[in-house]
């Protein structure tokens, strides 16, 4: 065996496998929360860390909390909204037609002036 090792699959300083040698793990905090997909996710907390109220749910992505009887809705998710829609909140039909009026007047008499207009 050319290259080879006695002892395969193991590192320097490496010691017996198990908890004895690498001390007790910490005491954990199972929670379940639930989403309005009815999936329970039960993330591990350290014992005496403060719990959130809402987490969010690996499998679709939802936000769950801890009431599994009223978990919270989904977001509602708003379209996505164009220019002309915000100029239109802004704007009331009235104010639309006399910006048009005024810009419609200075493009003809610009044209009437002989200015070329592109």
């Amino acid at each position: 065996m050319v290259g080879g090792s006695a002892i395969r699959g193991s590192r320097v300083g490496a010691g017996p496998m198990g908890e004895a040698e690498r001390g007790d793990t910490a005491p954990r905090l199972y929670v379940s929360y639930f989403c309005s997909n009815n999936h329970e996710t039960r993330p591990a907390f350290a014992a005496d860390a403060q719990i959130p109220e809402t987490w969010d749910c690996p499998r679709c992505g939802l936000p769950a909390n801890l009431d599994a009887d009223n978990p919270p809705p989904p977001p509602k998710i708003t379209p996505y909204k164009t220019h002309l829609a915000y100029v239109k909140e802004r704007r009331s039909d009235e104010e639309a037609a006399a910006i048009l009026t005024e810009a419609l007047e200075l493009l003809r008499s610009r044209r009437a002036n002989g200015e070329v207009i592109y």
